[in-house]
């Protein structure tokens, strides 16, 4: 009886804990939250300063003592003391009402494929941490699959390419299990530094993460577009450290991405190359879905396309497709059981 009453004031949410943004879903209400994974450190006192947009605002304009630090590195946690108090500070937002113990959630918390039991373990304890009365977590691009509404439970095979911010995961789904996947660390971050470190060889400028995430948005591509777009490239000059501005046009970008884009398409072949073949064949008929930040770069999914011979569509609004799923399972326990990850907390 008491835990009917508990349960009737304690929310469910979903959790997707990216290694750029943060997104929290409640149900009944939707996404609630969304900032960076971004947290500001007083180093000399520990004190955490800010957390979310306003810590990401303080990237590269911070004096000696105030760290910008993100705790989490390809979608994995870190740094353990910094995310479970950003995990505290977004859930305490979510709680603002303020319900105290009886408002502890039940979370449903989405992790990449090539997560080893520890730092499950880390994630589960993190959450459990900052407040959660329970934890389940999900494989990435299931929940992406699910948010996309994709049919995972059935005898298909679906193929989902999740492009997140700190990695790509390409999976091959059926029967709400992951049936062949692959991984890797290139994706919206590396391209961001593509665009740095082109930048410093070829115009001899050195400019910040933010400045190259504002370029790849606005004049990024991965084909040519037909249309030549320009945007200001603003950094320090590397010879006379004055600050310099230049144009740069979307030809530019594009050849700054060549390498990661070229590394997503190759992964995407070779996960098809090790796909059964009954999979395969339904993957050629219904196709490939992208999902996550990255598959927003203009012109990718024709790239896709044209190198796998197979057809290529993005989900609708691809940046939350993975909260969106998270947010479906908690509305279906049944399913949520089905492919929740075993805790590693249970021995």
């Amino acid at each position: 009886m008491f835990k009917k009453i508990f349960n009737k004031f304690s929310k469910e949410i979903g959790i997707d804990l990216g290694t750029s943004n943060t997104m929290i879903y409640v149900k009944g209400k939707g996404i609630v939250v969304d900032e960076p994974s971004v947290v500001a450190i007083n180093t000399r006192t520990e004190q955490i300063l800010a957390v979310g947009n306003e810590a990401k605002n303080m990237l590269g304009k911070t004096p000696p003592h105030i760290e910008v630090t993100k705790p989490l590195t390809g979608g994995i946690i870190s740094d353990y003391e910094v995310a479970e108090k950003m995990l505290r500070y977004f859930i305490e937002k979510v709680h603002e009402e303020g319900l105290g113990i009886l408002s502890r959630p039940k979370v449903v918390i989405s992790v990449p494929l090539e997560v080893t039991e520890v730092e499950i373990k880390a994630v589960e304890d993190a959450v459990i941490s900052a407040g959660a009365k329970e934890v389940f977590v999900i494989q990435e691009p299931m929940t992406a699959a699910i948010g996309a509404r994709m049919p995972i439970q059935d005898p298909i095979g679906n193929m989902v390419v999740n492009i997140g911010g700190g990695n790509t995961e390409v999976a091959v789904i059926s029967l709400s299990g992951v049936v062949d996947w692959k991984s890797t660390s290139i994706a919206g971050d590396e391209m961001n530094r593509n665009i740095m470190q082109y930048a410093k060889e070829v115009f001899n400028l050195f400019i910040g993460e933010t400045q190259a995430e504002q370029i790849k948005i606005r004049v990024g591509s991965a084909i040519d577009m037909g249309e030549k777009t320009e945007f200001p490239m603003r950094g320090r000059d590397v010879m006379t450290g004055l600050p310099r501005e230049i144009m740069v046009t979307d030809a530019h970008i594009r050849e700054a991405l060549k390498k990661s884009v070229d590394a997503i398409v190759d992964l995407i072949k070779t996960t098809l190359e090790i796909t059964p073949p009954e999979l395969t064949a339904d993957i050629h008929e219904r196709g490939i879905l992208l999902t996550g930040g990255g598959s927003m770069l203009k012109g990718l999914d024709q790239v896709i396309s044209q190198s796998a011979d197979i057809p290529v569509r993005i989900a609708d609004d691809p940046l939350t497709a993975v909260i969106r799923g998270t947010g479906i399972l908690l509305e279906d326990e049944e399913l949520l059981k089905t492919i929740t990850l075993p805790s590693a907390r249970i021995k």
